[in-house]
């Protein structure tokens, strides 16, 4: 059951990648947040080839880290258009940091805890993601790079990761940490889905 759910879980995040790659060049900017997808990247490198997963997990991680480059240069070729008052060798700059620093908190994190499934940081980095798509969509003032279908698919894909964890994973039976970062998760993703819903909803006229 635990690896079922995580291929459900990875289907619907890949889903959450296309969506955001194909929003992404519609409306020529990126739709994942700078610090989110340098952490994701990380990550699914990390997991991929210095830590390698078992045979379930690590073709999905190499397909997330595939479209993660798509969405990463996405980044470095609309970036500074949403930093206008930046000047590119600083945003450029700003953006190698973020991946540099990114990578050894992963790293890091999982030497701390000899976490070598990912968990505490995929769920870590989650809960940052999800906390920094409401940012986007305020800072923005608009849907440009998102869309309803984003945050739903992210939504579900987290909820099956984080059931498979919860109730099938062998491990992380005592963590008090992880349930947290679950339901923290699912309220953050929440509202972002409302907050979507509610810009996307057709604004009534008014009369004078």
């Amino acid at each position: 059951m635990f690896d079922i759910l995580l291929v459900g879980s990875g289907v619907l995040w890949t889903i959450t990648y296309l969506l955001i790659i194909r929003r992404g060049f519609l409306d020529h900017t990126y739709g994942m947040p700078l610090v989110a997808l340098c952490a994701n990247l990380s990550w699914e490198f990390i997991f991929s080839f210095v830590f390698p997963h078992g045979p379930v997990q690590r073709p999905i991680n190499i397909v997330w880290f595939s479209f993660d480059l798509i969405i990463f240069y996405q980044l470095l070729r609309y970036g500074p258009c949403e930093f206008p008052r930046l000047p590119k060798k600083h945003f450029y700059g700003m953006v190698a940091l973020a991946l540099l620093t990114a990578f050894f908190t992963v790293v890091f994190i999982t030497l701390e805890f000899e976490d070598f499934d990912g968990a505490y940081s995929a769920f870590g980095q989650n809960l940052m993601m999800s906390v920094l798509f409401i940012v986007m969509l305020h800072s923005r003032g608009s849907l440009r790079g998102q869309s309803l279908s984003i945050p739903l698919t992210k939504m579900g894909g987290t909820a099956l990761a984080s059931v498979a964890f919860l109730f099938f994973s062998v491990g992380y039976e005592r963590s008090v940490l992880l349930p947290f970062l679950y339901c923290s998760i699912l309220l953050f993703d929440a509202l972002y889905v409302a907050m979507v819903f509610s810009a996307a909803r057709p604004q009534p006229k008014t009369t004078a």
